[in-house]
């Protein structure tokens, strides 16, 4: 079995629990992750959002859905300035504690996992659009930071 990217995808930012919510999607299906694997995932995204703290309220998020009964949503809340909160959920996967193969069923198993190599490419940019947009400019823009994603296509192959 050799490695292969899959794809990805950027749906529009939404806002939850009072957070600005950066997407990608990720997964093998040109047809995109099916919409009550979508409904799902986010409707348990507020249990993976830490308290704000003064940082601009934004997060980024991987919905992945794998090659088997598996879906995953990787949440990166921005936090104490500059470090990445990470907290994740999974449905349909019995190794990782979920109760079933359902899909939508999803969980948050007490993991130190923070993501697979097909969830991990927009860990990179997000970090150089939040010091771009929010560190380094005399006055932050988070509505730049929220503009500003990794282009659709593939997990990798971006050379």
């Amino acid at each position: 079995m050799s490695f292969t990217e899959k794809l990805l995808t950027v749906p529009p930012p939404i806002e939850v629990g009072g957070r600005h919510i950066k997407r990608y999607h990720v997964t093998t299906d040109p047809a995109g992750i099916a919409p009550e694997v979508e409904k799902a995932a986010y409707a348990i995204l507020p249990d993976l959002l830490p308290e704000p703290d003064g940082t601009p309220p934004a997060t980024f998020v991987v919905l992945h859905r794998g090659g088997d009964d598996g879906a995953y949503l990787n949440a990166y809340s921005w936090v104490w300035d500059n470090v990445l909160h990470f907290k994740g959920a999974a449905a349909g996967q019995p190794v990782l504690g979920c109760p079933d193969n359902d899909p939508t069923h999803f969980v948050t198993p007490d993991l130190p996992w923070i993501g697979c190599v097909w969830e991990l490419p927009p860990i990179l940019h997000e970090r150089d659009a939040w010091v771009r947009h929010l560190l380094a400019p005399e006055v932050p823009d988070l509505k730049a930071y929220l503009a500003d994603s990794l282009p659709e296509g593939t997990t990798g192959d971006r050379t």
